[in-house]
């Protein structure tokens, strides 16, 4: 599946997703979205001092690790 081919989210669908309004943690970067609520780093959505249902795109010039880190992941949406 092609990534304009993913359904599309808005800010405020991806802001529920924090581990605590709704069971789901999901994070966006770079205008894609990832599920990582099977994430043992994202417990009740929280990674270090990263929150999920956010865009961590700006955030990530502050974590230990690079942008390889969502290879793991499959984006499943976008952001719009």
């Amino acid at each position: 599946m092609s990534l304009d081919a993913l359904p599309t989210y808005t800010k405020n669908q991806l802001a529920l997703r924090n581990g605590q309004d709704k069971d789901q943690i999901w994070v966006a970067y770079k205008g894609l979205i990832y599920d990582l609520t099977d994430s043992r780093l994202w417990r009740n959505g929280k990674h270090y001092e990263h929150w999920a249902g956010q865009d961590l795109t700006d955030e990530l010039k502050d974590a230990p690790h690079t942008e390889r880190v969502f290879e793991k992941f499959t984006p499943f949406a976008r952001l719009v």
